[in-house]
């Protein structure tokens, strides 16, 4: 079984800064999930610094950037913000911290799209289709009352994202004080998310595409409902093969790690195997819920629900790629899945 090789025994106390590697300082901040803690980065930038993701957009974390500023910003102060993607634990606050330090917001630009889209999204403008989504996934009218509660809560958690940007790609190299950082993008945890490597010190910004413990949440969401984002996941594990297994992994959660080509084995291995479940679970016509119910045997409040079903359905419809699973709608338009019978 694998076992990350943490790096540190420690971590850096809110509001507080720990060195990782020459030039590179880590920051923990505080979420208001069971997932309680987003890691962020601090990059060296000559005369000032380059940031690497936010924190979510809340009174705590704002208070800690101020504790950060008063310790490390005195004379150096920021000069680029980097975001690696649109969710709101690492955008929640580039609002409000380019504005703060009047500096430049870099970001991929399918990220950048869909953070403003969704900071546009209300009840009135997407009900209709998140309620026809989670109805075909077999959710009851209980489980859609929570639908209608979390509805345009994006913009909820985030200030409002810059209007222009600095867009990054897959493959370009950014110049930060004396190192260079190339883009790797990784997809299907989010359309296009950027992480960074430093081939001089050998340290990856992973962000929440490469975590130690936990599988990234890969999920199918109302927004693009026949996604089959399980396959780009497990096909971009292949940009990161080319760095060396020895290389320092900064994860957005949990601790910095080593053993960076044994992790990725293990996230395809957990994968093939969640498949695999998931397809015994289709023995008989089941519906994503049903299918849920099988692969999470723990009680899920309301937030962990929608990441379990976008999850399950991602592993049904990249077995219906394969040809394991048939999908079919019935009259009250919900989609069931079966296993297909051997010839």
């Amino acid at each position: 079984m694998y076992k990350p090789d943490y790096a540190f025994e420690g971590q850096p106390a809110t509001g507080e800064t720990m060195a990782v590697a020459p030039g590179v300082a880590w920051l923990r901040m505080p979420l208001p999930f069971k997932l309680d803690h987003i890691n962020l980065w601090l990059l060296d930038d000559g005369d000032g610094w380059t940031l690497v993701d936010t924190g979510i957009d809340s009174d705590d974390v704002r208070d800690a950037w101020q504790q950060i500023e008063q310790l490390r910003f005195a004379d150096k102060p920021p000069k680029r913000l980097i975001v690696t993607h649109f969710h709101p634990d690492h955008v929640g606050l580039a609002g409000w911290l380019a504005e703060r330090f009047d500096i430049p917001l870099w970001m991929p630009l399918g990220e950048w799209t869909q953070g403003r889209m969704h900071s546009l999204d209300t009840a009135e403008t997407i009900g209709d289709s998140y309620r026809r989504f989670y109805k075909s996934a077999g959710f009851d009218e209980t489980m859609l009352d929570a639908v209608e509660k979390r509805m345009g809560r994006y913009g909820q958690s985030i200030s409002p994202i810059p209007a222009h940007f600095h867009r990054i790609s897959h493959g370009d190299n950014i110049q930060v004080g004396d190192y260079h950082w190339r883009v790797i993008v990784g997809t299907g945890h989010a359309p296009e998310h950027a992480c960074l490597y430093c081939e001089q010190l050998g340290v990856l910004i992973s962000g929440d595409q490469v975590l130690p413990r936990i599988s990234p949440n890969v999920s199918v969401w109302p927004q693009e409902p026949d996604a089959n984002p399980l396959q780009q996941f497990l096909a971009s594990l292949d940009n990161f093969r080319d760095l060396p297994e020895d290389s320092l992994v900064l994860p957005s959660h949990d601790w910095p790690f080593r053993g960076l080509h044994g992790r990725l084995d293990d996230l395809a291995g957990h994968h093939r195997d969640r498949l695999d479940e998931t397809e015994g679970l289709c023995a008989e016509p089941a519906t994503g819920v049903e299918v849920l119910r099988g692969l999470f045997k723990r009680e899920l409040d309301n937030h962990q629900l929608f990441f379990a079903i976008g999850e399950s359905l991602a592993h049904l419809h990249h077995l219906a790629s394969e040809g394991r699973v048939e999908r079919r709608v019935d009259g009250e338009g919900v989609y069931r899945f079966q296993r297909r019978r051997a010839a």
